[in-house]
């Protein structure tokens, strides 16, 4: 790799590094707005930042048709992926920033697991090693007993497992279906649902809960567009393991302005957890064809749909 691609490398992590961590404020203004409904906060976020954001993605994609080659699987994963967004700002507005970034953490993890059913890859011994070393990590932190265990957890989880299906589906469909359809299903569903509900959920607010909407717009929007500069400036092995550097910020917005601590076996825990994931990044850019986890990006962006990436747009 020449000096050229090194310095856009360096950049490409850099840029990531920022957009996560731009991410994690986005995340601690939903626990900062938790006297709103979720969907009302969803709504106004699609508003500011997700409808521009993929709109825009859409010109680039230049669409030819948006009917769906696989309709079912397309809305399936539209469906999941607005799961994955409501159940983690219900997760965000319950539990400390910690917790929920490691329950979002197992993400890698559950897509090795379903790759092997939907993808076709196979469970050797690694793979299965690793997808329990992340979920021990898990355990840890959580020490999950009656009384230690909330809705949020619960929440937590379910946006997990609905990111690593909508990554399982992304991937199998993919090559298949344009952009537009991807990028514009879940936005629509989005939309739809949130929409719908808000009028039963609506909560007047005051100016500077309106402005924190939008700033909370802006974050988003602005986080999408250094990661997805991210991924075509750099590998994406190289841009997926930046994602747990939010871990770091949880712990100083925690402590700043939501009064959270964490123990010693919640560190631990989410070391455990981070480094399975990492281990699995850097084992799918070897060995994995359809790599899920690698592609998988941010799941939590209902705009996301296949992006350029550094590998492709220097394969000539």
């Amino acid at each position: 790799m020449t000096s050229k691609n090194n310095s856009q490398v360096l950049r490409g992590l850099l840029i990531s590094l920022l957009g996560y961590a731009i991410f994690s404020a986005h995340d601690a203004l939903v626990k900062v707005l938790n006297e709103y409904s979720v969907f009302q906060i969803i709504f106004f976020a699609m508003l500011f930042s997700y409808l521009p954001f993929s709109l825009a993605r859409i010109t680039d994609a230049r669409p030819l048709s948006l009917r769906p080659v696989h309709p079912w699987l397309v809305f399936t994963r539209a469906a999941l992926m607005v799961g994955a967004l409501c159940f983690a700002f219900l997760a965000f507005s319950m539990l400390p920033m910690v917790q929920v970034y490691v329950l979002l953490f197992t993400t890698p993890v559950l897509i090795s697991l379903l790759a092997v059913p939907f993808l076709g890859e196979r469970l050797q011994a690694v793979r299965g090693t690793l997808i329990i070393f992340g979920l021990i990590g898990v355990l840890v932190v959580l020490r999950p007993t009656p009384q230690r265990l909330e809705l949020g957890h619960l929440f937590g989880a379910l946006s997990a497992c609905c990111g690593a299906g909508a990554a399982v589906i992304s991937r199998k469909i993919g090559r298949e279906e344009i952009s537009a359809t991807l990028i514009l299903s879940p936005l629509i569903l989005n939309i739809i649902l949130s929409g719908g509900l808000l009028y039963f959920v609506y909560k007047p607010m005051e100016l500077l809960d309106l402005s924190l909407m939008f700033l909370l717009g802006v974050f988003a929007l602005l986080g999408q567009l250094f990661i997805l500069t991210g991924y075509r400036s750099a590998p994406a092995a190289v841009v997926a393991p930046m994602q747990y550097s939010q871990i770091i910020w949880a712990i100083i917005f925690g402590s700043l302005f939501f009064k959270e601590s964490v123990d010693t076996l919640t560190i631990v825990g989410a070391g455990i957890t981070i480094t399975a994931g990492i281990l699995m990044v850097w084992r799918e850019s070897r060995v994995s064809i359809n790599q899920p986890v690698l592609r998988s990006r941010n799941m939590r962006s209902v705009g996301s749909g296949p992006l350029p990436s550094f590998e492709s747009e220097n394969c000539h």
